[in-house]
């Protein structure tokens, strides 16, 4: 992992109790859901800078509808689990499953250098959005200002980690004309 690694990864947000018996329902944010069963501890906080987050042991999780299900050791009842409503379940960064070749976390794509296939600068990636359909690449970019680039494979030719740059292909529309 890289210097600028942060401590904690998202592996979903608690979006409320399911049940009486503590069960929370959790969107998923990230592409493992089934290993949170699996791991000794998870971490649930505020966000990946949270400097305490508490730690619990899944007792087990399930899939419904696209979302996890997950009941948690220590979590008796349905109040228990409405108090972790709207924090995120986090994993420690070094205890994360290591990434084949070709993927890279969103966190390492923050400060890459974007550029067009032409080899224009177009700006530096400054923030990802997780939407559902695809990942929005946010560019600043002297020339234009802020950018939204959906990071589809038609847009996103190529990501370089060692080379911290990004090659992008827009469509027609997306800069404005006014800003050259």
């Amino acid at each position: 992992m890289s210097a600028n690694a942060p401590q904690y990864l998202l592996l979903g947000e608690i979006l409320r109790p399911h049940g009486i018996r503590g069960e929370i329902k959790m969107r998923v944010l990230t592409d493992y859901p089934e290993r949170i069963a699996e791991l000794d501890a998870v971490f649930i906080g505020n966000g990946t800078d949270d400097k305490s987050p508490k730690t619990y042991t899944a007792a087990h999780m399930r899939m419904h509808q696209g979302y996890a299900l997950i009941k948690f050791e220590s979590i008796r009842d349905r109040n228990a689990a409405e108090s972790l409503r709207g924090l995120f379940v986090m994993v420690k960064t070094a205890d994360a499953i290591p990434l084949d070749d070709d993927e890279i976390y969103l966190f390492q794509l923050i400060g890459m250098a974007v550029y067009l296939e032409d080899g224009t600068l177009l700006g530096t990636l400054e923030e990802v959005l997780e939407t559902g359909a695809n990942d929005v690449y946010i560019v600043q970019s002297r020339r234009y200002g802020e950018v939204l680039i959906p990071a589809t494979d038609e847009t996103i030719i190529d990501t370089d980690p060692d080379a911290n740059r990004v090659t992008v292909r827009l469509p027609d529309g997306l800069l404005p004309e006014t800003g050259q």
